[in-house]
């Protein structure tokens, strides 16, 4: 007897992830990083990408019960995602506030999904950021994967042509972090479809 977490259907399906780009300040490095991840994953069979980068996307800074039409394109792809990685820099030891806008405009969107972390930043390679945004997410009911890709002093890893100038350990830590991702996105995704997860 198949059960519906061997279902075809389910289990053959493309897992969406979205990948968010964090950072909208004027001059900022996360494009080239959010560049070289979305290349690197859409290398990987089974995965369905979908970009949203935050400078492109202004969202509304009051948070409020009543729905808000500004958002309803981030809104619509978050909830259509299995799956999310987050491309953050480090901004005096926590997270960007636009990032943290986005996050708190929304609710059920994360819940039982998982969420990967892609940062940089300078010598602390964006990883305060990443444990603060940890805190954050698991309070949405969200599953952030343990092992993450940081870049230490980011703009001495990529040429100018946005490739990795020594890509063994950064790859490494990206293929990683997305066979986490993928499993838990798998088996988080049948988990719902079985049963719908309702927050307490």
């Amino acid at each position: 007897m198949t059960n519906s977490f061997t279902a075809p259907t389910l289990s053959k399906a493309p897992l969406r992830v979205a990948v968010l780009t964090g950072s909208t300040r004027e001059g900022r490095f996360g494009p080239v990083v959010a560049d070289w991840f979305l290349k690197f994953a859409a290398e990987r069979d089974g995965l369905e990408l979908d970009h949203v980068d935050l400078a492109e996307h202004p969202l509304p800074d009051v948070v409020s019960p009543e729905p808000h039409p500004e958002a309803a394109p981030v809104t619509t792809t978050l909830e259509a995602t299995d799956a999310f990685v987050v491309i953050t820099p480090e901004y005096n030891h926590s997270f960007p506030a636009p990032l943290k806008n986005a996050i708190d405009l929304h609710y059920t969107q994360w819940q039982a999904k998982p969420v990967g972390f892609v940062s940089y930043g300078g010598i602390g390679g964006g990883l305060r950021a990443v444990e603060q945004l940890r805190l954050v997410f698991a309070e949405l009911h969200a599953v952030t994967m343990r092992d993450t890709v940081s870049f230490h002093m980011a703009w001495e890893n990529f040429a100018e042509d946005g490739s990795l100038l020594r890509p063994d350990l950064p790859e490494g830590a990206a293929k990683g972090m997305l066979d986490q991702l993928t499993w838990w996105g798998r088996t988080l995704r049948a988990g719902r479809a079985v049963s719908p997860y309702e927050a307490a």
